[in-house]
């Protein structure tokens, strides 16, 4: 007989090849399910205080480096010239609203033209007065 496979029956026995596949397609199911099977995140977002619900509202202390270096403070200068490394007069601010309430929240807005050690000098003043947030604006 041409083109016949197997026993004069039709009787082909066991094949592995189909259980393989069915096997194979099995695992590839659950490998993509398990992968996702990913807790989600959790972020801690600082709620408003009392003080503000009652509109007690404290703004941000925005500290402002212009392009020759020079320092303001919610627009008011805070250093004597670009060559005052030191910043004492911002230092010294910086210190009084801290005591006052420490969790107000310090932006420094740097020009994108002011040099980086005019950067440093402020984040040092900030350092020493202990500001505990800080962010660039």
């Amino acid at each position: 007989m041409a083109g016949g496979g197997g026993g004069e029956d039709g009787d082909f026995g066991f094949q592995i090849a189909p259980m393989v596949d069915v096997v194979f397609v099995l695992l590839l199911f659950f490998m993509a399910c398990a992968g996702q099977n990913i807790k989600e995140g959790f972020f801690q977002i600082g709620l408003p205080s009392q003080g503000a619900a009652s509109g007690e509202f404290n703004p941000p202390i925005v500290v402002d480096i212009d392009v020759i270096g020079n320092v303001f403070v919610n627009g008011n200068p805070m250093s004597a010239g670009p060559k005052d490394r030191e910043l004492k007069q911002l230092e010294e601010f910086l210190a009084s609203a801290m005591k006052g309430s420490p969790e107000d929240p310090v932006i420094i807005r740097p020009n994108a033209e002011a040099r980086h050690e005019r950067v440093v000098d402020v984040l040092n003043a900030c350092r020493i007065a202990r500001v505990a947030k800080l962010t660039f604006g």
